[in-house]
C-alpha cells in the first residue's frame, strides 16, 4: 500500500521513520506527525447499512438485526451513532417479524386475519422478504 499524503495536514512531504508491529512508520516533514499505513478494513455494502438502519427504526434490536443480516451488532451500533438515528418511542405497540419467500408472502396476505388490527411493512431481504408487523401489547 502506498501513502500519498499525511493524514494530519495532507502534505506529500514525508519520510520513513522506522517500523512498528511490522508496519512502516512515516513522519511528515511539515507538521512532524507520525503515521503508519492505514489498516484496510472490511468494507460493508451501503445496501446493508441502509437495511440495518431501516430495521433498527422498525424496532428490531441490534442482535436481531445481526441474526437476520449477518452483520455485527457493534457495526450497527456504530452506524446508529454515526448517523445520529433516533428511534420513535411508542409503548403501545411492539414489532414482530417473519421471513418469507415470495410464495409464502402471497399466501400470508391472502388470509385476512393476518393483516387485521396491525400495521405491516414488507421489505426486501436479498431473495426473501421480511414482514414486520406492529401489534398492541396485551394489557
Amino acid at each position: 500500500m502506498t501513502i500519498e499524503f499525511c493524514p494530519n495536514c495532507s502534505s506529500n512531504e514525508y519520510i520513513k521513520s522506522g517500523v512498528i508491529k511490522n508496519r512502516q512508520r512515516y513522519k511528515c516533514k511539515k507538521c512532524n506527525y507520525f503515521f503508519t499505513v492505514n489498516k484496510v478494513g472490511k468494507n460493508i455494502d451501503d445496501y446493508y447499512v441502509n437495511k440495518s438502519l431501516q430495521l433498527y427504526l422498525e424496532g428490531l434490536t441490534y442482535r436481531e438485526i445481526e441474526r437476520i443480516l449477518g452483520i455485527s451488532h457493534v457495526s450497527i451500533m456504530n452506524w446508529v451513532k454515526k448517523y445520529n438515528i433516533k428511534r420513535p418511542y411508542n409503548s403501545k405497540y411492539h414489532p414482530t417479524y417473519k421471513i418469507f419467500n415470495a410464495k409464502e408472502l402471497s399466501n400470508f396476505f391472502q388470509e385476512t386475519q393476518n393483516i387485521k388490527g396491525a400495521g405491516v411493512v414488507v421489505t426486501e431481504l436479498g431473495d426473501k422478504f421480511m414482514l414486520i408487523k406492529w401489534e398492541r401489547f396485551k394489557e
